[in-house]
């Protein structure tokens, strides 16, 4: 039994934000009041001037497995979820094989027993990602998986999309889409824009996304699917997502820290750990996806956490793999440069980090007597600096290296255990 004491509570699905006190019994949340009276059999957390909320949960992340342990693992993954104060995390199915049929479900499953941090599966959407031919999403859905996606890939054609959402409706499943369209996309690695023409480095144009947003809200429209656009990273995408929203589509979108943070600009420095996908854009589309997050056209923060070992980007840029890691840094990066510059309040980050992808993807999310005790506890008077080598994922490629941040997640507690406590994974 724990007794979370005296903590600032703060859960906008339920209208709390006040000083309270959680009791967690088992793996329940028991209680939450105000003053609950301590017994010798509790374990206390003293949680004063904490920030204490629902366990964050990201909707998208690269564990790794089967395939390419030498980038990351389960352990590893689940590891930096932890550190990173998030009690759920979905992997994403370009693995090898790919995660396509019941049996990897299910495998994934066992490895993940006896971890610490809740692991949910994301089934490919289309044979060995890439195919025209559907998964057996049901079998999937029953072993276990909580969306499909190709990510990586978009689906690859308009007829094959069609077929999948109308498939997915009968099972209840949402797609999570990768928008780009890769013939307009053409090997580029970089924004199209001013940085690419300066640098001599092969841009993708912003409408290489905004296509396949576009195709995806029709295609959406037409047979009442299920659509949610993974790393929105385009100006235009987020106006085409906003009128959706308001004609009534099942549009969802998510946004990373990295891409409401950094600009293309960034690329001058052609660390590779600066190449992702979709890849940073301008100050225009990064002002538009913050603006889009606060009104609710963006539902979620989500990392796109990607790992990579550490040979495979110290390469010229244009060879390097896409993708940073996220999970450790995530909740600070948001905390110091949008909460703490008073773009959102807290409650906004609890709920696009927390609520939302809990609501969206049936998945909790919530603080309420009855649910799980998945709980984040967070220090805002905390600083610390961004060391990869610290981190405890394989992956070192962010672009946050030696950035002072402010805010650390000390507890995170998972259907009332520790995964982290006092700062470090149990």
């Amino acid at each position: 039994m724990i007794l979370i004491k005296d903590g600032h509570v703060i859960d906008p699905a339920n209208s709390i934000d006040d000083i309270m006190d959680i009791l967690i019994i088992g793996e329940k949340i028991n209680k939450i009041e105000k003053d609950i009276a301590i017994k010798e059999e509790y374990e206390i957390i003293d949680a004063k001037n904490l920030m204490v909320f629902p366990g964050l949960i990201d909707m998208h992340v690269h564990l790794r497995e089967p395939g390419f342990e030498h980038k990351e693992t389960i352990k590893t993954g689940l590891e930096a979820a932890a550190k990173g104060g998030f009690t759920t995390v979905a992997c994403m199915p370009n693995t090898k094989p790919a995660i396509d049929d019941r049996t990897i479900v299910e495998a994934l499953d066992r490895k993940a027993r006896g971890a610490k941090v809740n692991l949910k599966v994301i089934g490919a959407a289309t044979k060995n990602i890439d195919s025209d031919q559907l998964t057996e999403m049901g079998d999937m859905k029953e072993a276990g998986i909580v969306a499909i996606s190709n990510d990586g890939k978009p689906v690859k054609n308009a007829n094959i999309t069609r077929r999948v959402l109308e498939y997915a409706k009968k099972f209840d499943l949402i797609l999570i889409e990768h928008c780009e369209d890769e013939s307009l996309a053409n090997n580029g690695f970089i924004h199209e824009g001013y940085y690419s023409t300066i640098l001599g480095l092969k841009g993708i144009p912003r409408e290489a996304e905004d296509l396949i947003v576009a195709r995806d809200i029709a295609l959406a429209k037409m047979t009442d699917g299920k659509v949610h656009i993974a790393h929105i990273s385009s100006k235009n995408s987020v106006d085409l997502v906003r009128e959706a929203k308001k004609q009534g589509i099942n549009i969802t979108a998510e946004v990373t820290p990295q891409h409401l943070i950094l600009t293309d600009q960034i690329v001058e420095s052609f660390d590779t750990s600066t190449k992702i996908n979709p890849p940073f854009r301008s100050e225009e589309d990064r002002k538009a996806l913050v603006t889009g997050l606060i009104d609710g056209t963006i539902d979620m923060i989500a990392t796109d956490h990607a790992p990579h070992a550490r040979w495979e980007k110290e390469v010229e840029y244009a060879y390097a793999p896409f993708g940073v890691v996220g999970l450790e840094t995530a909740v600070s990066l948001i905390y110091t440069k949008l909460v703490k510059t008073g773009i959102m309040s807290f409650g906004n980050l609890v709920e696009k980090m927390a609520n939302n992808p809990g609501r969206i993807f049936k998945l909790g999310g919530v603080l309420k007597v009855g649910s799980d005790a998945d709980i984040t506890l967070f220090d805002p008077n905390k600083k610390w600096v961004v060391n990869p080598n610290k981190f405890y994922s394989m992956g070192r490629n962010t672009p946050f290296k030696d950035w002072n941040l402010d805010g650390e997640v000390i507890h995170t507690i998972v259907k009332g255990d520790f995964a982290l406590k006092d700062g470090k994974v149990i």
